[in-house]
């Protein structure tokens, strides 16, 4: 899949409070806490847009002012900048080009204490009509993954939901994958040996309209078991580089991926 094809938006769930990194996300939302000198949000746009997405829809709460500010000076602080002062004629030249001209960026509001799946179930009023379909992940975290392979597998499969199943640490739920589908989620197994859910999905529309309405639910619990048991969820198994961002050693070993420049995130960017 090249670059000018037309590809899914990526909604992008952003709005938890991150209460393992509470020593930085006290100052910052966990997707703002920085890789080298940018948030782990701008990390994981690059991932998508590397695939030609260009269209992003992120799901805002907790410090939701920090993604508001950062959208609307991010211009200003990747350029040289020229500003003509008064208030007749106040402009800004900027004069370098940034590799993100011509992103779209909603930010929406979607709530300080709304679950995942309410929080995809408002801000799906962003989808367009053309659009039956759009990729979703977490703001937390980064991955090698070949998005193109995975909507090839998403629209093969048909299914609802397609999730990216990805080799964890033991205190994540595991997923029970029978060929290409969930059939279960088993909460916080003692070991680990299997997949977890890592982000990276695709999900149809119409499983917004079928399971997340009414009951404000975290995502990852009634909705996709529901989805699960009915044998609508697929899976894409990705063997390679998966890392969350969810403890001060994770922090500390994905900048230092970053500063020693062996980010295997960055294996499809065409400017890293």
């Amino acid at each position: 899949m090249n670059e000018t094809s037309v590809m899914p938006p990526a909604m992008i769930l952003c709005g938890g409070r991150g209460t393992r990194l509470r020593d930085v996300t006290e100052l910052l939302p966990k997707p703002m806490v920085p890789i080298g000198e940018q948030p782990i949000l701008w990390h994981i746009m690059h991932i998508y847009a590397a695939f030609g997405v260009r269209r992003f829809i992120l799901c805002l709460g907790y410090k939701r002012e920090c993604f508001i500010d950062y959208f609307m000076n991010f211009h200003a602080h990747r350029s040289d900048v020229t500003i003509t002062l008064g208030s007749s004629a106040n402009q800004v030249r900027f004069h370098d080009n940034i590799p993100e001209e011509g992103w779209e960026v909603t930010l929406a509001d979607t709530g300080i204490d709304t679950k995942t799946g309410g929080r995809v179930a408002i801000a799906a009023k962003y989808l367009r009509p053309e659009e039956p379909e759009f990729f979703l992940t977490y703001g937390d975290g980064v991955a090698d993954i070949d998005l193109a392979a995975l909507l090839a597998l998403h629209r093969r499969e048909g299914k609802l939901l397609t999730v990216s199943a990805v080799h964890p640490e033991g205190r994540f739920g595991e997923m029970q994958i029978s060929g290409d589908t969930v059939s279960n989620f088993e909460e916080k197994p003692v070991q680990a040996g299997g997949f977890i859910n890592g982000g990276f999905m695709v999900m149809k529309r119409e499983f917004v309209k079928r399971h997340l309405t009414g009951e404000d639910a975290f995502l990852e619990q009634r909705p996709m078991l529901e989805a699960a048991q009915e044998g609508n969820i697929a899976a894409y198994r990705h063997e390679s580089f998966w890392q969350c961002m969810d403890t001060p050693r994770e922090y500390a070993l994905l900048n230092h991926l970053w500063e020693t420049g062996r980010a295997p995130w960055t294996k499809f960017w065409k400017h890293a």
